[in-house]
């Protein structure tokens, strides 16, 4: 039982949208701003639930996992313009996709290393695969693009809905760890032992540019939205058509297909896409939602015993990523600016990424940043649902 009943749909959707809500505001804090308003709407959810004010679990989560977790998709694609991303960034194209085989390389490792052991008996959708599959195709998608692949994943694996729990836990421990990871990656540059194994360039010159920022508008939202809403039914209605010739396909690949359908405008009319404003904001603040609904089916009890073992798998899985990466790297004449901001694209998304490089002085890697960190978008679902797929067992 809770304060809010779980099947009134307008209270419920009301408290994930509050939370969201709460999460932003608290960024705005001294210390919301070190925790991130994503973590901050995690635990504020995760205490809502267990002191029994929002139900653990209710019809309009499902609404959330059904509509805007696809959605995300291509409203975080709308600007992946891949001709730019591969042509006017080919260094930083090639330090990212190094990222993402790191992601890769240690996603595999960490999970072949360390057993997370398997959905409880009957528990829902676990016919699509074992957890340990699920987890590790989730943790990739989120370590290549970042919480609107690691929604994708969740979802498609079923994961989500068998466990939520776990996915809970999941959620907490990664955006924990991913603010050590930054700060990692902020201080490294002062290591004068590890610069001088790289290459020496300098990334000082040039202006620091944004995406085109024509004002948002109520017909720009309103258009933003509708695209991304005729992608996802496209999408969905092709998943569909490939269910009936393969079984349980048009499920695990759904948000692939979504992923390539939102790709094709983005690069064929990328002027056209340019003018349509706010679809990134629209799915940020839906992510936030995404982040409060996970959080609100954890258990804390089951939270606290799955931590430890989280914890060490993501650290295990964030440490090859870091050796593949400056690494390999090293070999590839890349420089440390370039590969520090790769990594941050890769685990923290486009967002941190040009922020970060803007902080060092590293004017030339700010746009990059935004660009690589879009590319993440675009093939964190298919790689991840690829690793998903080919896991043992």
């Amino acid at each position: 039982m809770s304060l809010i009943p779980a099947d009134n749909h307008l209270a419920v959707m009301a408290a994930l949208f509050a939370i969201a809500g709460a999460g932003f505001l608290l960024e705005k804090t001294r210390i919301g701003a070190l925790v991130t308003g994503a973590v901050s709407a995690i635990f504020i959810a995760i205490l809502a639930s267990n002191v029994g004010l929002i139900p653990s679990s209710a019809p309009a989560y499902d609404f959330v996992w059904t509509y805007f977790v696809p959605v995300l998709i291509p409203l975080f694609l709308m600007k992946a313009d891949l001709k730019k991303i591969f042509f006017e960034t080919t260094r930083m194209a090639g330090a990212f996709l190094l990222a993402a085989a790191g992601t890769v390389a240690g996603a595999v490792a960490a999970f072949a290393l360390i057993d997370i052991g398997d959905y409880e008996a009957g528990a829902a959708a676990a016919d699509l695969g074992t957890r340990q599959a699920a987890a590790v195709g989730s943790f990739t998608a989120t370590y290549i693009g970042g919480s609107v692949n690691y929604g994708a994943l969740l979802g498609a694996t079923g994961l989500g809905e068998a466990d939520p729990s776990f996915a809970s836990a999941m959620t907490a421990v990664d955006n924990l760890y991913s603010g050590f990871f930054l700060a990692l990656l902020a201080i490294m540059p002062g290591w004068a032992w590890l610069a001088r194994r790289y290459v020496q360039i300098d990334h000082t010159h040039g202006d620091i540019e944004g995406v085109e920022e024509d004002p948002v508008s109520a017909a720009s939202l309103a258009l933003s939205a509708a695209y991304a809403l005729i992608v996802v039914a496209v999408g969905t209605l092709i998943a569909d058509q490939l269910d009936a010739f393969w079984e349980d396909a048009g499920r695990k690949w759904k948000f692939a297909i979504i992923s390539v359908l939102a790709l094709i405008p983005a690069t064929a009319f990328p002027k056209t896409m340019g003018r349509m404003r706010g679809g990134y904001e629209i799915g940020i603040g839906l992510s936030f939602v995404f982040f409060a609904m996970i959080a609100a089916g954890a258990d804390v009890m089951s939270l606290l015993q799955q931590a430890p073992v989280l914890m060490l798998l993501i650290g295990v899985m964030l440490a090859i990523h870091a050796v593949v990466v400056f690494g390999a790297g090293s070999v590839m004449r890349l420089s440390l600016p370039e590969l520090i901001t790769a990594s941050n694209a890769a685990i923290l998304g486009a967002t941190t990424a040009p922020a970060l490089a803007a902080a060092k002085g590293w004017k030339d890697l700010v746009t990059p940043g935004v660009l690589v960190g879009v590319l993440g978008y675009a093939i964190g679902t298919p790689i991840a649902t690829l690793v998903f797929e080919l896991w043992p067992g």
